[in-house]
């Protein structure tokens, strides 16, 4: 009997991944990744002003070499691969025309950021979304915002589209829809050219867009219409239904099955969102807290509906049906900024130290790009080895992780990081440990949050790139949330848990969770609070809340008590 085997097609904000994985035991093939080569040059971006956009072709050329690759490279027959699933960063929506392409492909837009995707973490709609929040509180009718913990981001697809059709008038009126990364890929995959009937994913529409089947689907005219009249037209032009990511969205166009090497019987799964397929990929069950932890991190859970049963969790991403595991309800919460957080303080450093280098006299050039290329890959490992020999006090620098504003608890992309607590022997070492400390308390604020709105978590599974490479940030996590944090074997598991989805919607397996079940890779490490420490770091998260109630205008006297 031949064996059979799914693609996971992981779309990150740096690049995209495709896995090939053995749908019998979950082995990887092949691996491929494609680094975006616009995004890398700094493309349609203005970090000052929070804009972060994505050219569509970073992502379709992303699509081809990738599987083309893993194809390749595994040397499995086309005829035993069985499924695709994407999965994206979200919420990354774009413009696009009446056959569901991204308006960038057109030489009228090629260049214009305001029709490219609007990546994740693009705060320019900060004001928009401060308006869908008071609208919602105020307005009369139904809180369209009460499943995604009641306040809704910036990162969020109505803010995003709000904002850009505000700017742009061109784009305004050229868009006939807005789709999700996932979808757009999805939708490209099996030749849709109608977004109007094409499956849009739950996970995305659920978690992003205000959608629920308690008031058929999207908000009502009535309500958008007040935010703005081009919203409620719009809203003809988007989706009622939603599906799951166990469902096939179709099969495999020809024009894709000869560009990849695969054939038209290949199913291509309903897309979803990496931190949702992360947490798949991560054997996520009930009462068990999943951290995917990378630029940002998401807190995915999954809940029974006996559990969950009518509470809604204030002040999180959100709680839809099926997002994660279908059956079940999916939880979301998570940082708008962690791996960024410490990536912004290697910047800090190495952007000036490599202006002076490339300025010496005293080196050739391929020595200077040696030199900067040695310092950028090797400073965060420096100053974690530093960070590791500091003796933990409890008086300590502390940092408030919210450079890129926060995302839960309660969402509010217009906070700023700050740093507290600095003398003449605070170095380098001591603000990244510092800069550490605060991301980890930012990951205790969201389970002290879903702890308080009756949500059990009995155990912590970590993942992502920042859970595999840093012992100290793992360590750290471990003593604050004074909890044992199993780390995922595979360091691709969004990927993997997508290739899982894909199995499902292909027929191999019955269910997602029968899928996990034969797919895992298990856990390869587990990071055990230390004693000492936990009761050190109880102190200095009572001191990170103080500081950030004292920031955020709530507590004036917090800091001098």
């Amino acid at each position: 009997m031949s064996e059979n085997f799914v693609i996971g097609l992981d779309y990150g904000s740096d690049s995209v991944r495709a896995v090939i994985v053995n749908t019998a035991n979950g082995e990887v093939k092949a691996s491929h990744v494609f680094w975006y080569p616009r995004w890398k040059e700094g493309k349609y971006c203005d970090p000052v002003h929070n804009q972060f956009r994505q050219h569509p072709l970073d992502h379709q050329e992303g699509l081809e070499e990738t599987i083309t690759q893993v194809v390749k490279e595994s040397a499995v027959p086309a005829s035993q691969i069985k499924g695709i699933c994407v999965d994206t960063t979200g919420s990354s929506p774009m413009a696009v025309d009446s056959k569901g392409k991204p308006l960038a492909f057109t030489p009228a837009f090629a260049e214009n950021p305001n029709a490219m995707m609007v990546l994740w973490k693009d705060h320019t709609a900060i004001k928009e979304a401060d308006e869908i929040n008071e609208l919602a509180r105020t307005w009369g009718g139904e809180d369209y915002t009460k499943y995604e913990g009641g306040i809704y981001s910036s990162e969020w697809f109505w803010a995003k589209i709000l904002h850009v059709i505000r700017e742009d008038e061109a784009v305004a009126k050229a868009a006939y829809s807005w789709m999700e990364h996932c979808d757009v890929i999805t939708a490209e995959l099996i030749g849709s050219d109608d977004p109007l009937t094409f499956m849009r994913s739950r996970c995305a529409a659920g978690h992003k867009a205000l959608w629920h089947e308690s008031w058929n689907g999207l908000p009502p005219k009535e309500f958008l219409s007040k935010l703005d009249p081009r919203l409620a037209d719009l809203r003809d032009r988007l989706y009622t239904e939603t599906f799951t990511s166990d469902l096939p969205a179709g099969k495999l166009s020809a024009e894709w099955a000869e560009k990849l090497g695969l054939n038209t019987d290949t199913v291509v799964a309903v897309g979803t969102f990496d931190a949702h397929a992360g947490a798949v990929g991560g054997e996520v069950t009930e009462n068990t807290l999943v951290k995917v932890m990378g630029t940002s991190t998401c807190d995915i859970m999954v809940a029974s509906y006996d559990a969950i049963g009518d509470n809604l969790v204030k002040g999180i991403c959100g709680q839809v049906d099926g997002s994660v595991v279908p059956g079940t309800v999916g939880l979301e919460a998570g940082q708008s900024g962690f791996g960024d957080v410490l990536a912004w303080f290697k910047n800090l450093v190495v952007k000036p130290t490599a202006e002076l280098i490339k300025d010496s006299q005293l080196l050739d050039d391929k020595q200077k790009e040696a030199l900067i290329a040695e310092i950028d890959s090797q400073l965060l490992i420096k100053l974690s080895e530093e960070a590791l020999k500091i003796p933990l006090k409890e008086t300590a620098p502390i940092a408030l992780d919210w450079v890129n504003g926060r995302r839960t608890p309660d969402a509010n992309q217009g906070l700023k990081g700050a740093l507290m607590g600095l003398s003449m022997g605070t170095d380098a070492a001591r603000v990244f440990k510092a800069l550490v400390e605060s991301i980890c308390f930012g990951s205790k604020k969201i389970v002290d949050r879903f702890r308080e709105e009756g949500v059990q978590i009995d155990a912590v599974i970590g993942m992502g790139g920042v859970a595999k490479k840093s012992k100290l940030v793992m360590q750290t996590m471990a003593d604050v949330l004074n909890m044992p944090i199993k780390i995922a074997t595979s360091d691709q598991a969004p990927a993997l848990g997508a290739a899982m989805y894909a199995s499902v919607a292909a027929g191999v397996h019955p269910t997602t969770e029968a899928a996990i079940a034969a797919m895992t890779n298990g856990f390869d490490a587990v990071y055990e609070p230390i004693a000492e420490n936990v009761k050190v770091y109880e102190k200095l998260y009572q001191q990170y809340a103080d500081f950030g109630d004292f920031v955020e205008g709530k507590k004036s006297e917090a800091l001098v008590n």
